[in-house]
């Protein structure tokens, strides 16, 4: 899909430069169809690897491995982002679509081809296996949940909504910004492909350390709800920073705003990944997690939608001839998100929730067996 998303591309960039109606409507439908693949195929591969991480891990070794697990993926998305700028060197000022098409095309089969190669080696032997039996009865222990069965446990429960909530103004903060960030530096600090392709390098950095540093030590000092709210007020400072450096259009400022944003999205996510564990009942463990997992599928979808959508909206307030104007509408509109973020956050409670979740999960599948 990767490798068939850059032709496509290019056709419907000549359909929209012709303006013929027909194409454009064929061509975005197929992008959106295409595009729906890979994220399915993103998610299919998500959700076996966390039941994985569960049901490897004891619940007092869980909260360290999934620290772990996200700072190899960080350290994945810095490893690629570093790839991708001196791969893509060689197109900076190339503005032929012919030639832009043939080398990403090329470049895309080897990143598929690598990516394969890397996923049969990750995956090779890594789950321990399994008599029948004892596969029948872990199959009988983990219930599949849909959607209509979260949304029923999400209504049943007043701690459930709310800390539901969090996580998802939580993660549309976080990732609004996502989809217009190597424009902004590209519109605004008239920065080159092979520099606009580095800043997620430097956010990865910076979300590493904040990963790490967050863990082993403001955590464990502060405790996960204070280090949550923490990390949420210095994601809203790094976006105001991130408005602020645009008016100097400094680019060194740019890339140093986006390793403190690195830094608080870290934390922020260490500790409510932490609390999130905290707000899951054991013996639903694998129910509440897909809820959770629910909410941030959302509200990243809703943050890549938003942004590109918001950003539109800015420049048609803005003009087309003012870039700042327009990125920095989408930027305070995800500060006001973190901010409501911080006001859901200050009303979750863990003990509320283990006990108004134990009531509320008894209710619901007992009715559920009497019907």
């Amino acid at each position: 899909m990767a490798i068939i998303s850059v032709p496509f591309i290019f056709i419907t960039e000549k359909a929209l430069s012709k303006g013929d109606l027909l194409p454009i409507v064929f061509c975005s439908i197929g992008l959106c169809i295409l595009f729906s693949l890979y994220g399915l195929a993103v998610s299919m591969a998500t959700t076996p690897y966390l039941a994985l991480v569960i049901d490897l891990t004891t619940e007092e070794k869980r909260p360290q491995a999934v620290g772990i697990i996200w700072c190899m993926l960080t350290i994945g998305i810095v490893i690629g982002a570093i790839s991708i700028s001196i791969a893509t060197k060689g197109l900076d000022g190339v503005s032929d679509p012919i030639v832009l098409e043939t080398v990403l095309t090329k470049f895309m089969i080897w990143v598929s081809g690598i990516v394969f190669c890397i996923t049969l080696f990750a995956c090779w032997n890594i789950e321990p296996k399994q008599n029948k039996k004892s596969a029948n009865n872990v199959s009988n222990q983990n219930n599949e949940i849909g959607l209509k069965k979260s949304l029923e446990i999400i209504l049943s429960s007043r701690q459930i909504k709310i800390f539901f909530t969090f996580l998802i103004l939580y993660t549309l903060g976080l990732f609004l910004q996502d989809p217009i960030l190597e424009s902004y530096g590209a519109e605004v600090f008239n920065l080159p492909i092979s520099k606009t392709t580095l800043l997620n390098a430097f956010w990865g950095v910076g979300t590493l350390i904040g990963l790490l540093f967050g863990g082993l030590w403001i955590t464990p000092k502060l405790g996960k709800l204070a280090t949550s709210r923490l990390g949420c007020w210095l994601i809203l400072s790094s976006l105001v920073l991130l408005i602020l450096t645009g008016i100097t259009a400094n680019s060194n400022g740019l890339f140093g705003v986006l390793v403190i944003f690195g830094l608080a999205a870290g934390i922020a996510t260490n500790s409510a990944l932490s609390l999130m564990l905290d707000l899951t009942l054991p013996k639903m463990a694998g129910t509440l997690v897909g809820v959770w997992g629910l909410a941030q599928a959302l509200s990243r979808a809703m943050g890549k939608i938003f942004g590109g959508g918001l950003l539109d909206i800015g420049r048609i307030l803005s003009g087309p001839d003012n870039p700042f104007l327009a990125f920095s509408f989408v930027f305070i509109l995800e500060i006001l998100v973190t901010a409501l973020a911080i006001l859901v956050l200050n009303k979750v409670s863990v003990k509320r929730f283990r006990e108004e979740t134990s009531v509320s999960m008894e209710s619901l599948f007992l009715a559920e067996m009497d019907g």
